[in-house]
């Protein structure tokens, strides 16, 4: 199979088995997707949604996120991991945010990726999901997966975006990317993996 017929393939069986693309982090709106999307770094979104509706009810806008300490917010977040580094960007991004864009999440890449604890990953979720923009979040799912089928050398995440997002429709990132991560936690996990019964890894 050629690759441009490898990733028609893949478009079609995800599309087929994940028509809808629900956000997997519980959030109302850009600031709490944020939030959510910061806190699980290195944490699944399964134990953020058990974590978010605490701090959340303390905090969920900018405001009322500076009137906590750094260490209130660590009390809560701890659970998640990189708890220190964590509430100090939680609370340092608040505090931008109140002070250089009148409490609002911007809705560029540069503006989210100068904010504390905010990495380009943390930024395209946030441009993708809260703006529509197109963009192609590159987690560990999507790049071990890319890497499995072959579409990408595999050698760091930004190699794994650009060819991410030559290979695939522009108007199809927002939507593909969570179709990639869902499609790797149900059929292709990165341990006890069986790619002859796996449903793109057998075909390609």
């Amino acid at each position: 199979m050629l690759k441009k017929e490898r990733v028609a393939f893949i478009i079609n069986t995800l599309e087929n088995l994940y028509p809808q693309t629900p956000i997997p982090l519980n959030h109302k709106d850009p600031y709490t997707l944020l939030i959510a999307v910061l806190l699980s770094a290195q944490c699944t979104d399964k134990r953020v949604n058990t974590i978010t509706p605490l701090l959340f009810k303390r905090a969920d806008n900018p405001s009322d996120m500076v009137k906590l300490s750094i260490e209130d917010i660590l009390e809560i977040i701890r659970p998640c991991g990189l708890g220190p580094m964590k509430s100090k960007g939680i609370y340092g991004l608040s505090k931008i945010l109140i002070e250089k864009h009148q409490g609002q999440v911007p809705s560029n890449f540069k503006d989210l990726e100068d904010l504390p604890a905010v990495g380009h990953k943390t930024a395209s979720v946030v441009m993708s999901q809260a703006f529509g923009h197109p963009a192609f979040p590159v987690d560990t799912h999507i790049h071990r997966l890319l890497t499995r089928w072959k579409l990408t050398n595999g050698k760091s995440v930004v190699q794994t975006e650009k060819d991410a997002k030559r290979l695939f429709p522009k108007e199809k990132w927002n939507k593909l990317h969570l179709q990639i991560i869902f499609f790797g936690r149900e059929h292709c996990p990165a341990r006890s993996h069986q790619p002859q019964t796996c449903l793109i890894c057998s075909k390609i």
